[in-house]
């Protein structure tokens, strides 16, 4: 990619008129119409994959709609999902939307206490939920506020349940209720898992939702079609995922679950999808395990060489992009051949065989890595969004995929660069606000929402995110240090999961190094008793293995950002817990705040580099 200057601002014109619309449901409503026997879905049925028409999510979702006017759900009530990724989540997600109710999803991973305070927040009144102990602290929540809240089971069976009680409800009632909701009324309230201070409730409209559902299925029709496949395996109380959904129920692309996503990777060979949505990590550790695999076949040195090249190659298809003429080196040519057989191939079939794209989101993802899949045959297009967005700002497009950046802005939005530095949004797929009125306080700036990363635009409008406002670090010398980059020359080590650079007000920075909690498994390392335990590692040999890439890293950055100690640590990395957010994305205020003592230890008797 060519150099470019900086612009202050950019936006993208919207693709699709929705003057005609009128809310979520009609995303089904036409495509039933267009393509009723099409397979909208491919789910497992008692260990065997079974097709399910758009005809037949269709009878599914208004019987349950029936059923939830019988039991008394009105239009505006919340409604509360909370389980794992899968069939009976859509259902229930569209069938609410179906009566008018405004949704609440609930990550699979929230602690019980979090749950509460969600479903007190957002004054649920039903849920569905997909075992008794989350039904119960559901149905308890209410409790401290006198309010009676019903929980059905988040299965088949307690689908078909609340469907039976329905068969009362006309057709006519079950369409006015469809159309009780307008494209500006609430259509759900997402909590933000919370990288900073407590989850805060973001309304989102039928309008948010609409806008992006058809914008992005216009813009990304290559990508997004009948005639594809997907595998959702992460949290559908995400945004990012729940927004995918809707997306291929729109544009008929068939989609299959797995609600596990340590299976993700197994359950690909079955599914064969053409498109992937994946977060960084998911990435990082199918590198991690090519480069195992060659080293227990003692041909690391093989793969080193065949990781250089693929990075390269990818490197020459993001040049083809401006300079269609460009010829690669021919030794790079022959290697390219040669490591496709070799190594290039069992990637692309380890991913299913058939993907023609896989979008990357939720978390930076280094350059180097998204060249390198691209030069393995598998495209990665980033973009970049917020819960307060709806899912995707901004986002590379096929024939326009530039790494490093996460591309222009989405149709029908407008991204800003603030004085300070700040990424402001503005469009179709940003939130009204927040459910309490005290979060907004600061919120937005001139009708753009502060998304609190800081970032800049070339003149060709592509966004590059450099860092967030709050991981900013200002040392004793008054040394302003942005450490995301750093951060992620560090986490390309096999043996890294985190790294989190510290120094606010000390004289120099420093480093807290998590280990992938699977890497240290193999090194004989098992993870702490408890779920709340930090342990500090201080074997020789695997400090050893990660001072490399800390020197490394150091080379990139000015003297005053160069790291000068650090400590080796474990702890729990689960999704979801106290430190990991459902994303995978670090709660970096809470590892600083939890592991204080640690940090003051650190500057004491943190290892050189």
């Amino acid at each position: 990619m060519t150099d470019h200057s900086f612009v202050a601002e950019a936006s993208t014109p919207a693709l699709v008129d929705m003057a005609h619309r009128r809310n979520v449901t009609d995303l089904l409503v036409d495509r039933v119409a267009i393509a009723p026997e099409h397979h909208a879905f491919r789910i497992e049925k008692q260990g065997a994959l079974v097709d399910v028409t758009t005809q037949a999510f269709y009878d599914l979702v208004t019987a349950t709609a029936r059923g939830l006017i019988a039991h008394g759900v009105r239009a505006g009530d919340r409604l509360a999902i909370h389980g794992a990724t899968g069939y009976p989540w859509a259902v229930a997600d569209m069938a609410s939307f179906w009566v008018g109710a405004i949704v609440i999803p609930v990550f699979d991973s929230s602690s019980p206490e979090q749950v509460r305070q969600m479903m007190i927040d957002a004054e649920v009144q039903w849920a569905f939920a997909d075992s008794e102990a989350k039904r119960r602290t559901i149905i308890d929540s209410g409790l401290d506020t006198e309010r009676q809240v019903t929980a059905w089971d988040l299965s088949d069976d307690g689908i078909a349940e609340v469907g039976e009680a329905g068969a009362s409800i006309d057709s006519a009632t079950v369409e006015e209720r469809r159309l009780s909701a307008g494209l500006d009324d609430t259509a759900t309230m997402v909590y933000t898992s919370g990288t900073e201070g407590s989850p805060k409730g973001v309304v989102i409209t039928h309008r948010n939702l609409m806008g992006q559902v058809l914008n992005i299925g216009a813009d990304y029709s290559e990508v997004v079609h009948d005639r594809g496949s997907t595998l959702i395996f992460l949290p559908l109380a995400h945004v990012l995922a729940r927004g995918l959904q809707l997306i291929c129920i729109a544009a008929g692309m068939t989609i299959s679950y797995e609600p596990d996503p340590k299976q993700a990777i197994a359950a690909l060979s079955d599914i064969r999808p053409t498109f992937l949505v994946v977060v960084p990590r998911i990435l990082e550790k199918v590198r991690e395990r090519l480069a195992a695999r060659a080293e227990e076949k003692k041909m690391g040195w093989l793969w080193r060489d065949a990781e250089r090249t693929g990075i390269a190659w990818g490197s020459h298809l993001e040049r083809l992009q401006h300079e269609p003429d460009a010829a690669p080196p021919r030794m790079l040519s022959l290697k390219k051949r040669l490591y496709d057989k070799l190594f290039y191939s069992k990637v692309r079939a380890l991913m299913g065989g058939n993907i023609e794209y896989l979008l990357c989101g939720a978390a930076p993802l280094n350059a180097s890595i998204n060249r390198l899949f691209r030069g393995m045959g598998l495209e990665v297009v980033e973009g970049y969004g917020l819960t307060e967005t709806t899912a995707p700002l901004t986002g590379n497009r096929p024939g326009h995929n530039y790494a490093g950046t996460v591309g222009q802005p989405g149709p029908g939005h407008t991204v800003r660069i603030s004085p300070e530095g700040e990424i402001l949004a503005s469009g179709i797929g940003v939130s009204p606000g927040y459910y309490r009125d005290h979060h907004n306080e600061g919120a937005f700036v001139d009708g753009f929402l502060k998304t609190g990363d800081l970032g800049h635009l070339d003149d060709e409008g592509r966004l590059t995110i450099t860092g967030r406002i709050r991981d900013t670090v200002v040392t004793a010398g008054g040394k302003t240090i942005a450490p995301q980059g750093w951060q992620a020359r560090v986490e390309e080590n096999p043996l890294v999961a985190h790294a989190v650079v510290v120094g606010e007000s000390r004289p120099y920075p420093a480093a807290l190094i998590f280990l992938d909690p699977e890497e240290a498994a193999k090194q004989g390392i098992s993870s702490p008793d408890e779920a709340t335990e930090t342990s500090q590692v201080t074997r020789e040999d695997l400090i050893a293995r990660i001072l490399p890439s800390i020197r490394l890293a150091n080379l990139s950055v000015s003297a005053p950002e160069q790291i000068k100690r650090f400590k080796v640590l474990l702890s729990d990395l689960n999704p979801g817990g106290d430190f990991v957010t459902p994303t995978m994305k670090l709660r970096r205020s809470r590892v600083i705040q939890a592991l204080s003592n640690v940090i003051d230890d650190l500057y004491k008797n943190g290892s050189s580099v």
